[in-house]
């Protein structure tokens, strides 16, 4: 709601200049602690990237945009496909151990 009322209404397909109470609201607003500059994050995710385009053997973002093909893997594939069967002594930073959707 609060991006909403500072003017990105028309984003989430509402109008602008409804009263508060009006708009509906999606998603949550909140806050998250403090983890490290953003520039350490982006460099963690640029190295993800330029990872998964070496996997795709696509040398430039127009490449990947042009021949990547998403593929769907069960629950258990994606779970096999991380570290298990061992004690992880050092998590890695762009690593948690968790997956996104079982939070």
């Amino acid at each position: 709601l609060g991006a909403m009322v500072k003017g990105s209404a028309d984003r989430y397909g509402q109008d602008s200049k409804a009263k508060t109470n009006k708009l509906v609201p999606e998603g949550v607003e909140g806050r998250v602690p403090y983890r490290g500059q953003l520039s350490d994050f982006v460099y963690q995710l640029v190295g993800g990237i330029r990872a998964g385009m070496g996997y795709c053997g696509t040398p430039t973002i127009e490449d990947l945009k042009k021949d990547a093909r998403f593929v769907r893997i069960s629950g258990a594939s994606v779970g096999e496909s991380h570290p298990h069967g061992i004690q992880i002594t050092k998590e890695a930073p762009n690593y948690s151990g968790t997956l996104a959707f079982e939070n």
